[in-house]
């Protein structure tokens, strides 16, 4: 009966795994599909869609502006939710948990309503669509993502070595800077690659509020209005690649115990 219940474990665990990646393998798989169409059956192994896309210069753009929207409102979506942590766990605030469940709103909201609402306000205080736009979209719908991942760290041990350092003369900025935040340093990471991977792949948002400069999901998205072509699994290997090291990184950075650490 138990190497039953075990069978049946390892059969439903394959199954999940199956399910999940094997979109991502047959995408990988034919990105080297040596023929106009990248659907069965495979004719040959080529490199030349790899050779195209990153010959092709709107791609490549569009693939430096989704890493520089990234990288940058997922910082000031990290800096914003550590700050507003600290003062909803340090602080006493009028009608907190209205305000706490204000932030997080956005995460119960459809992205295409906030998109719809930012490109309304955009277009009444007359800012042009650009990259900058785009990344003012992605930091309210991460905003919420790091706030929570922060908020829910800051433990009340931290309390005793915060007021230690008051006690030594540090003003609140610096126990802030040098005391709380070294703390919390793994929930920040955290928050930050989980926001990055979020808005590395984000479509709605960066769709309604770009013009000019787009990101790669947004390129992508035009590259299929004209039907299936190669470029567009070559490309999402790229993506899904680059996904994937943002994940290295983050069990890296964050959750891989240091030598002499208690397990």
């Amino acid at each position: 009966m138990r190497h039953l219940q075990t069978l049946l474990a390892v059969v439903y665990a394959g199954s999940i795994y199956v399910f999940i990646f094997l979109p991502v393998a047959v995408l990988v798989l034919f990105s080297f599909q040596d023929g106009t169409l990248p659907v069965p059956p495979l004719h040959g192994v080529t490199l030349r869609w790899y050779e195209a896309i990153f010959a092709d210069r709107d791609l490549m753009a569009a693939l430096g502006n989704s890493l520089i929207v990234a990288l940058i409102s997922s910082a000031v979506a990290c800096l914003l939710g550590f700050l507003a942590a600290y003062a909803f766990a340090r602080y006493r605030l009028p009608a907190s948990g209205l305000q706490r469940a204000l932030i997080v709103a956005p995460m119960t909201v459809s992205t295409l309503i906030i998109g719809l609402g930012l490109l309304s306000l955009f277009n009444r205080l007359n800012m042009p669509l650009s990259l900058w736009t785009i990344g003012i979209g992605h930091v309210v719908i991460n905003l919420p993502l790091c706030f929570a991942i922060i908020y829910a760290s800051m433990g009340g041990h931290q309390v005793n070595i915060e007021r230690a350092a008051r006690d030594l003369g540090a003003p609140d900025w610096k126990v802030m800077a040098l005391v709380t935040a070294p703390m919390l340093m793994p929930s920040i990471l955290a928050a930050f690659f989980l926001s990055v991977t979020f808005s590395w792949d984000e479509f709605i948002v960066a769709f309604l509020l770009s013009r000019f400069d787009v990101t790669l999901p947004v390129e992508i998205w035009s590259m299929l209005r004209s039907g299936l072509d190669p470029r567009t699994n070559a490309i999402g290997s790229v993506v899904f690649l680059v996904s994937v090291l943002f994940l290295l990184v983050m069990e890296l950075a964050v959750f891989r115990k240091k030598p002499g650490n208690p397990t």
